[in-house]
């Protein structure tokens, strides 16, 4: 996470540095001197959040090594909007209210200067014949996409309306670059900061086609059949079995896929709970009834039927030097480590030390038995607490129970308030920052 708040800031304050270099926020002459500016400052921050946005929305895979996958990137994805909400708000009100201000008798309109304007030519000459157009399809663009972004932050809005209504945010996007190319002050261009939003404006433009055509994560889909499914009841639970076809080049444990099912409702996001066979081809998720869709899964999917899966996305794949690994898997969160078990009980052990707090509410003999024989195969300490039996876990439980966690590197995954104050704790008793590693498993 605090990567993904270094790019944030780093986006907002480069940026803000790059445009001090063309001009200035305090300028001489009075009101609408510091309007204008400050209506171009506002622009071009809103509009650079919008295209990093637009870029991370065509889930670019080289990305993840760097933002530490792609559940990171979604969530600087959803600042990002945010901040360009607010921005963008900020844009509208310096040019709108201005206008509304000098017609209610508020603001008096400076006179132009005497004489005639030279005549613009060229390129300047034509973008200055499309502002008023671009003035006009650019405010009804805002409106539409302050629409589209507040019903992204509405959790109760159905996941498949909300993954159809965001498409339209692209369209929005196209319109406003539109808008930016034909308004950002001309001299800009001429200046680092409208070298770097030439870059961010082409590079958004291009994604937001790609979201318009179908084509992201095109060349990661695969084409496959359901073999098996398994229901655990008392846990609202479904196990499904996939078999893929050559499109599938394999996956780390803890890794994702967005699967589609139906084309009407569109990709999902689940973990992935197993290891790679190559000769096998097969591959599971376990689904909780969360929500309409994951809640009418068991009646909906049916043995042989097709299904899209486009992946594998994520880096909670349990890499580093510590030999000293503690997982915490709670409720539904267990998915990424029932993969790696079976990974490692297929390839070898390996030389780590690894201990398996699995906190649940439901306690299901059947799924724990299947649990315990995972943890065994692959030789890790398996620890199921049932919370009404065991209580709660806390960091100061794991500190007690777990000798050398200091040298540990730990991996959670489960809700994310339980696993920010596992974190604090720990780091505040002196595990470093960067061996906690927390899986941000929300698309919105």
């Amino acid at each position: 996470m605090k990567r993904v708040a270094w790019v944030f800031w780093g986006l907002v304050l480069g940026l803000s540095g790059l445009y001090l270099l063309a001009d200035t926020l305090w300028p001489a002459g009075g009101y609408f001197a510091l309007r204008t500016v400050w209506v171009q400052y506002s622009g071009v921050l809103a509009m650079a959040m919008m295209s990093v946005a637009m870029v991370l929305a065509a889930r670019p895979v080289w990305l993840e090594p760097h933002l530490d996958g792609l559940d990171k990137m979604y969530r600087l994805h959803k600042w990002l909007g945010i901040g360009a909400l607010v921005l963008g708000i900020v844009h509208w009100l310096w040019a709108k209210g201005t206008k509304w201000a000098v017609g209610w008798g508020w603001l008096t309109k400076p006179q132009r200067g005497g004489g005639t304007p030279p005549e613009l030519t060229g390129l300047e000459g034509l973008l200055r014949s499309w502002r008023g157009t671009a003035e006009g399809v650019g405010e009804w663009a805002f409106y539409a996409a302050v629409v589209l972004i507040l019903l992204a932050l509405i959790k109760r809005f159905p996941y498949r309306l909300f993954a159809k209504t965001h498409t339209l945010l692209a369209v929005a996007y196209l319109v406003l670059a539109f808008h930016t190319v034909v308004l950002v002050k001309f001299a800009y261009w001429a200046q680092p900061v409208g070298w770097v939003m030439a870059v961010l404006t082409a590079a958004g433009t291009v994604s937001a086609m790609l979201v318009l055509l179908g084509r992201v994560g095109a060349r990661r889909k695969a084409k496959g059949t359901i073999e098996a499914m398994e229901a655990f009841p008392a846990l609202n639970i479904l196990e499904t079995t996939l078999r893929l076809d050559e499109g599938w080049r394999g996956h780390q444990p803890g890794q994702f896929a967005f699967v589609t099912s139906s084309r009407a409702e569109g990709a999902h996001p689940y973990t992935i709970a197993s290891a790679w066979d190559p000769a096998q081809r097969h591959i599971s998720f376990v689904t909780k009834a969360l929500g309409d869709h994951t809640a009418e899964l068991p009646q909906k999917l049916r043995v042989g039927a097709p299904v899209v899966v486009e992946g594998p996305y994520g880096c909670f794949t349990f890499g580093g030097a510590q030999q000293r690994q503690i997982w915490i898997g709670a409720g539904i969160g267990i998915t990424p480590f029932i993969a790696r078990m079976k990974h490692l009980a297929r390839e070898g052990r390996g030389p780590r030390d690894i201990d398996l707090y699995h906190p649940t509410a439901v306690e299901d003999p059947k799924a724990l038995d299947k649990l315990r024989a995972d943890a065994q195969a692959a030789g890790i300490r398996l620890h199921v607490l049932v919370s009404e039996r065991d209580g709660r876990l806390s960091g100061e439980r794991l500190r007690a129970e777990v000798p050398g966690w200091r040298e540990a590197s730990v991996w959670f995954c489960g809700p994310a308030g339980f696993g920010q104050a596992l974190r604090a704790d720990l780091v505040a008793q002196g595990l470093p920052e960067d061996a906690f590693h927390q899986e941000l498993f929300q698309m919105r």
